[in-house]
């Protein structure tokens, strides 16, 4: 089924940014609100403890199973915000280049943040996504 979403790209704003500035869904999508995506295996375990990278891909994966049972993929994300435990710029960056990476041609609306601290010991990187469905 096609997606729903459409990504909305500016001819004006810079093109730096490495996502779409925005995206619609139509009247009538249903949208799937997913709980923040953390790099937790599946007995609960923070992986990748001290390692951006690989939280940031864990958090991703789980991030895709959530969407998959909720009937959704990557490409019905219409946005996503990420968010990492640091005060460096360079870890948002590792994060970010993993998370942009498994995007692929599908580039939603997207905010890095950095923060203070995150829920689970250990945790560096949550990903918050919201997706939208045709019925």
């Amino acid at each position: 089924m096609p997606s729903a979403i459409t990504l909305i790209r500016s001819s004006t704003l810079s093109n730096v940014a490495e996502y779409a500035y925005s995206a619609t869904a139509p009247a009538g999508a249903r949208f799937v609100f997913l709980a923040g995506a953390c790099p937790l295996d599946g007995d609960g375990s923070t992986v990748g403890i001290g390692d951006y990278s690989a939280q940031a891909a864990k958090s991703f994966e789980n991030m895709e199973t959530a969407l998959a049972e909720a009937g959704a993929s990557l490409t019905d994300l219409i946005s996503t915000r990420v968010l990492v435990a640091t005060t460096r710029r360079e870890d948002l960056v590792e994060a970010w280049e993993v998370i942009r990476a498994a995007f692929g041609d599908h580039d939603a609306p997207s905010t890095l943040t950095g923060v203070t601290v995150l829920g689970y010991d250990d945790q560096l990187v949550e990903i918050e996504a919201v997706a939208a469905l045709m019925h």
